[in-house]
């Protein structure tokens, strides 16, 4: 008999109404006892104006209320663009609107969690990967930078629709990643909760030579952390084995 609720952890998410990849790739990296439990925010396009139009006052706030009425070990902003597009600081901002609602559920952002998890490797060089409009991966490669990134290659696939984004094949994320990776780069992020991206990364790590996190691998990697649980998750990149050792991430609580 097993007992497939989170009896270990049940870590809560906050994920756009048309996006399908991210809940599917939590499901495939979760330990045993570990559970994901979501609500939706609307959403209309991956443009600059659509993700603005989501982060507006008011869905943010109404999603992370209902989830707080779950039991949560820790939750979970699941948008990259989203947490990053105003700035240095705006997952930050996220973060505690989350928080002014969910009491002392621990917070984090996708954005927050690749920050946290690129510090976790003391790297300083790396290439940023998404499927965005170059608009959208400026915003991205100047995030990064002004929290204390070099980086050395960034592009985008120039897609907006959210529905396009999650139907992107995982061969085309392999294929891009490895592409766009800077030959120097200590480091690769592949931004977007929406594109495919845990099931290549053990590949591209073998590949590359390099540690590769993505958005969602390190939401599900810090909210883990967030949570207290330490369980092995295997085959899905070096990032597993890594502490919560930034000061920062710790935070978010």
């Amino acid at each position: 008999m097993k007992d497939y609720i989170g009896w270990r952890a049940k870590i809560g998410l906050i994920y756009m109404a048309s996006s399908t990849v991210m809940e599917p790739e939590f499901h495939a990296m979760a330990p045993e006892g570990v559970s994901i439990h979501t609500t939706r925010i609307p959403f209309l396009n991956a443009s600059s104006a659509g993700i603005r139009s989501m982060m507006n006052e008011g869905p943010l706030e109404d999603a992370a209320r209902l989830l707080a009425t779950a039991p949560l070990s820790a939750a979970v902003f699941g948008g990259t663009s989203a947490s990053f597009l105003e700035g240095k600081g705006f997952n930050d901002v996220v973060a505690q609107r989350m928080r002014s609602v969910m009491g002392e559920i621990p917070v984090t952002t996708a954005s927050s969690a690749a920050l946290a998890a690129l510090r976790s490797f003391g790297v300083k060089r790396i290439s940023f990967v998404g499927p965005y409009i170059e608009e959208v991966t400026q915003r991205g490669q100047a995030f990064f930078a002004a929290n204390g990134f070099e980086i050395l290659a960034a592009d985008g696939l120039g897609i907006t629709g959210d529905i396009e984004l999650g139907e992107i094949p995982l061969e085309r994320v392999y294929d891009f990643a490895r592409r766009t990776t800077h030959p120097e780069s200590e480091a690769v992020l592949i931004s977007c909760t929406n594109m495919r991206s845990v099931g290549a990364i053990e590949a591209l790590e073998q590949d590359l030579g390099i540690p590769v996190i993505s958005a969602i691998q390190a939401s599900f990697w810090h909210a883990l952390r967030l949570s207290k649980v330490s369980a092995p998750v295997k085959g899905f990149g070096a990032l597993f084995d890594n502490p919560l050792t930034d000061p920062r991430a710790e935070g978010q609580r």
